[in-house]
């Protein structure tokens, strides 16, 4: 049976901590350090202003958690410096399972959409870059009602957008957060589990499907 898949951007599709590889320059032997404190940190921003109903888009978060960054690793970076970091987000590269993950869904007639906390145009942008956009029905943001992911509205967003239902509709992501929010609202959700080593929260929910990429997420979806 035809799904509807919505699938996290930044962790799933793309690696946001590929970011470190331009930091190297600037920082040396800290970049990696510095762009998974990066990640980490604007993610915890959107949570925040989520909770707070004070939705700023989320290249605001990004650049809150980029200056947040450089007070604690200490370093001063120009506003054009900052700004030419902030750019590089849209030149990520995509996993080298995304493409033929991808193609092989959509040969088993599965609708498919990028879904991000990130805004619509910069994700269009990125999608583009990453040679991925070809291969996506539609490209959904949070931007569009103004609170992030995980609240319950998010989700549903993605099912009256793409007219489906928990009954068709699920979300596939890289971040146990954002699967474990998808759950609680009905969908169906597959974590992808890229690192061997990354834990899923203990929260009494659990993902419809573990998998290690989005080969292995096209092959066993045939299951369902």
């Amino acid at each position: 049976m035809p799904q509807t898949i919505g699938f996290d951007v930044y962790g799933t599709l793309v690696d946001p901590v590929e970011m470190g590889t331009h930091l190297e320059a600037l920082i040396g032997d800290q970049a990696k350090e510095f762009g998974q404190l990066w990640h980490e940190k604007k993610v915890e921003y959107a949570f925040r202003r989520s909770l707070m109903q004070q939705y700023q888009d989320f290249s605001v978060c990004t650049l809150q958690a980029l200056r947040y960054c450089m007070k604690v690793f200490k370093i001063d970076l120009s506003e054009q410096a900052q700004q030419a970091l902030m750019a590089e987000f849209a030149n990520l590269a995509a996993f080298n399972d995304v493409v033929p993950g991808l193609k092989s869904l959509k040969q088993q007639g599965h609708t498919l959409a990028a879904f991000s906390n990130g805004p619509e145009a910069a994700v269009h942008t990125l999608m583009g870059n990453a040679g991925v956009l070809p291969l996506l029905d539609d490209v959904i943001s949070v931007d569009d009602i103004r609170i992030y992911k995980p609240s319950p509205r998010v989700y549903q967003y993605l099912m009256e957008t793409t007219g489906s239902t928990v009954d068709n509709c699920w979300m596939v992501s890289g971040n146990p957060w954002d699967v474990i929010g998808a759950k609680a609202a009905g969908l169906k959700a597959a974590w992808i589990q890229r690192d061997p080593a990354k834990i899923f929260d203990p929260w009494d929910i659990e993902p419809d499907l573990v998998v290690n990429d989005l080969i292995e997420f096209s092959e066993q979806l045939t299951d369902f």
